[in-house]
């Protein structure tokens, strides 16, 4: 086996793949001078809204902008005296959280399922039996890791209650619930193209998609301004325009992303056949559900001993995410937490562990990386 370093994700790799059509993709831009949407902005919306089968998409800067942008086209944290409550989860990127905060929303966060990552139906229906004060508005459920979450009974709960339904598919561009795409459950889906992205950009950028015409008139001007003429702002509006290279370098990848999951799903099977038998919890299944793996993340009571044991492999991993938003110091002790001390959220705090996997990860790494694994349990 090579003892060349196995990095826990690699976006140049993803380049370097597609080098040829990504370098003509940015050569076009370039020559034609229009670097702010326009054309293929345009363009590379309709080909994302075909291949998600949604009706609108709406392209901007990135994936937190994109929740925003969702929140705001549903009247959502605008002028509300008691405050606008979104409920979600702590366990997922800030940005997730953040991006209600700025909209001027209150982050309400409910637990995740026990033994999954994901929020939990049980906790989400607690909250909104007995929700802090405002006025209950929209749930936000994430769809961590490439995993969908349980979206049936969270949009039970929403019809219920007369809530919206924002998803956070950051991570799981191609998953499947029930047999349809994560993302076409919902009143807005959110998605970011950050790089390590399983549809990634070379810089930052998101998108929005919805059924809904006048969602998507709405999230279209407020990306620019509230413009519906030029400079001229019919409602309050913020500036998050998708800029013509990384639209054009997506459009170039977008075509390879169903072979690109396929892979990552590969590799999870290389993964739950050569560390089966030890003492971790490995990603589960849910029933009809086709993750696609955004990261394989297993659960490991002695994680930090783990990870040291695999950086001195040179064999890189991740922690997603090593604090819970509830529990960082720019939210600590003032967000509604459902149940309070969020147990779930916190017991995988401290047992999660990111293995190496993108496309372009050889078997022979992957290989490695089980070897390594099971000489630490050996």
């Amino acid at each position: 086996m090579t003892d060349l370093p196995i990095p826990q994700t690699d976006p140049r790799a993803g380049y370097l793949e597609r080098r040829a059509e990504i370098d003509a993709a940015i050569a076009r831009v370039l020559l034609a001078g229009q670097y702010i949407l326009g054309h293929e902005v345009e363009a590379f919306e309709t080909a994302f809204a075909a291949w998600l089968g949604s009706a609108h998409a709406i392209g901007c800067g990135s994936g937190t902008d994109a929740l925003e942008l969702a929140l705001r086209a549903c009247g959502i944290g605008q002028g509300t005296k008691t405050g606008d409550l979104v409920f979600t989860v702590s366990h997922t990127a800030v940005a997730t959280v953040a991006a209600i905060e700025r909209a001027g929303a209150v982050p309400v966060l409910v637990d995740i399922e026990p033994g999954g990552f994901t929020m939990d139906p049980a906790a989400l229906e607690t909250a909104l039996r007995d929700p802090p004060p405002g006025r209950p508005a929209a749930i936000l459920p994430v769809h961590l890791y490439g995993e969908p979450a349980d979206l049936s009974p969270i949009l039970d709960l929403a019809r219920r209650h007369g809530l919206r339904v924002i998803e956070d598919c950051a991570q799981s561009h191609g998953a499947l619930y029930r047999g349809r795409p994560a993302g076409r459950f919902g009143d807005i889906a959110c998605f970011s193209f950050y790089p390590t992205k399983n549809l990634g950009a070379l810089g930052d950028a998101g998108i929005t998609a919805t059924d809904d015409p006048a969602l998507a008139a709405a999230l279209r001007e407020i990306r620019e301004y509230g413009w519906r003429e030029r400079y001229v702002s019919a409602r309050p509006g913020i500036n998050t325009r998708l800029d013509a290279l990384q639209a054009a370098i997506l459009a170039a990848k977008l075509p390879h992303l169903a072979a690109d999951n396929a892979r990552r799903q590969a590799i999870a099977a290389g993964y739950d056949a050569g560390l089966a038998g030890l003492p971790l919890a490995l990603p589960r299944r849910r029933a009809a559900c086709d993750p696609v793996f955004h990261q394989y993340v297993i659960r490991c009571r002695d994680r930090d001993r783990l990870r040291e044991h695999l950086r001195q492999a040179q064999i890189a991993t991740g922690i997603h995410y090593p604090v819970p938003v509830h529990l960082q110091p720019a939210f600590r002790d003032r967000l509604g937490q459902y149940p309070a001390a969020l147990p779930e959220t916190v017991r995988a705090m401290h047992e999660i562990l990111s293995l190496p996997i993108y496309p372009q990860l050889g078997a022979a790494a992957v290989e490695r990386v089980v070897a390594e694994i099971r000489r630490f349990f050996a």
